[in-house]
């Protein structure tokens, strides 16, 4: 008997080997097809002559060049090399990548499928979304298809081609992890997290669904090593796409605007503020003159809904009211002195990436910071005796983790007062990296800034 049931057992695992093999996802024809409208992009950015003491540390593999170099007067840098990826959305030569990866470049060449590499000039980018739109001169270009991110489930699998490290048409799948994830700094753009594969050079490429439409740009990755580690993150296609056309049409992207400071209600503020559950954003400051101030809206209130729509965190607030259109009009649910009431408010525009976003006109710095002087209340609030608001942060400032909303109080253990005073720590420090002093709420802490 012993006999006959392992002979059955056997055969059962014999046959059930190929329905398994079955059930997995096949690749290959959503890979053949879609691979011809991925490109590979190519930049470069061409020698700078820069003064000795302003001159970033050069890589390793510039190093013989560095010791080349005179020890007075001024440094020649060598060119150097990046690598991205992209995906062709229109037949004509439109070229949909990351801001990051055409960004401060002179010169940008896409090779395509067919080897054939042209250069590219760039639109537009936007650096707020990381989305950028590049164009070649060509005609009758095969075309990805757009898909609908907001149909994707959670676990559902999802594949990304790309040139990771410069290895063309590299296939790599996974699932979705997450939608609708935030990462710091990234106020307007629903990440949707992965486990897809994704490395330097994988950036601007498509993220996929089994459908073999595009649902999302690869965009970044959290890694301790600088490599894949299991978290990848992709813009949504429509945010993308959306961004896309308005570079195209304009050369810049319109974002709608209130003028508010807020942060997240925990549980114990939302008890505190008589609320049932921790939801919506808490409004800690009003720009003077802003839309928000115009239409009434307080420090304390709660905004739970905008145009109907609801705040659950308080990083939905920037995202919807980025996508309103500037001059429209919208309706704000607030919650006020433990009673809700309603609110109606002229939206105003977001100041583009290169110019100040700030209650009055403040200069952006050489580290990507806008700053304005502190207030007597604001001074009490943060339980400081000097310091910088920190009003908005891009760039340097950013990767290193500085918020709007920061106070700077020193630069290398030396007080910061003014914008110019920052300004100047900045520049006479004569090192590559500073110690900056913040004070985030009720603690204070170090990041280092990298100023090249």
């Amino acid at each position: 008997m012993m006999k006959y049931w392992l002979a059955w057992l056997t055969l059962s695992f014999v046959l059930a080997a190929p329905v398994r093999a079955q059930n997995l996802p096949d690749f290959t024809v959503l890979a053949e097809k879609n691979a011809p409208a991925v490109v590979n992009i190519t930049t470069t950015q061409e020698a700078r002559r820069r003064a000795r003491g302003n001159a970033p540390q050069p890589e390793e593999m510039f190093e013989f060049f560095r010791r080349m170099v005179p020890p007075e007067g001024h440094r020649f840098m060598p060119p150097r090399q990046g690598q991205g990826s992209g995906f062709i959305i229109s037949g004509d030569g439109y070229i949909l990548t990351n801001a990051h990866v055409v960004d401060d470049v002179d010169e940008v060449v896409v090779k395509l499928n067919d080897r054939r590499e042209l250069r590219a000039r760039v639109v537009g980018s936007d650096s707020r979304t990381d989305v950028a739109l590049i164009k070649i001169e060509a005609k009758n270009l095969p075309t990805v298809k757009i898909g609908d991110p907001a149909r994707l489930r959670v676990g559902e699998w999802v594949l990304a081609i790309g040139a990771p490290f410069g290895f063309e048409n590299s296939v790599t799948a996974g699932i979705v992890s997450a939608t609708g994830r935030s990462l710091p700094q990234e106020n307007y753009v629903p990440f949707i997290q992965t486990d897809v594969a994704v490395n330097p050079g994988n950036s601007g490429g498509p993220l996929f669904n089994m459908k073999g439409e595009v649902v999302g740009v690869n965009s970044q990755i959290i890694s301790r090593s600088g490599g894949y580690m299991g978290l990848s993150f992709a813009i949504p296609i429509d945010v993308a796409m959306d961004v896309a056309e308005q570079l195209k049409e304009r050369g810049k992207v319109s974002r709608g605007r209130l003028g508010v400071m807020i942060q997240e209600v925990t549980a114990d503020l939302a008890e505190s503020f008589g609320l049932t559950k921790p939801q919506g954003a808490l409004v800690v400051e009003v720009e003077p003159g802003s839309p928000a101030e115009k239409a009434g809206v307080q420090v304390s209130d709660i905004i739970l809904r905008f145009n109907g729509q609801s705040i659950e965190s308080s990083i939905d607030l920037p995202r919807l009211v980025g996508a309103s259109r500037p001059g429209s009009q919208a309706t704000l649910s607030v919650w006020r002195k433990k009673a809700a009431r309603e609110i109606r408010v002229v939206i105003g525009e977001m100041p583009d990436n290169k110019e100040a976003v700030s209650v009055g006109a403040n200069p952006r710095n050489q580290a990507g910071l806008v700053v304005s002087a502190l207030t007597a209340e604001q001074r009490s609030r943060f339980k400081v005796e000097h310091g910088v608001l920190v009003e908005d942060a891009s760039g340097a400032a950013a990767r290193a983790g500085i918020r709007p909303g920061d106070v700077i109080v020193a630069i290398n253990n030396q007080t910061v007062s003014s914008a110019d005073e920052l300004s100047r720590l900045l520049t006479d420090s004569g090192k590559k990296s500073v110690a900056v002093l913040v004070r985030r709420g009720e603690r204070s802490l170090y990041l280092p800034l990298r100023l090249d």
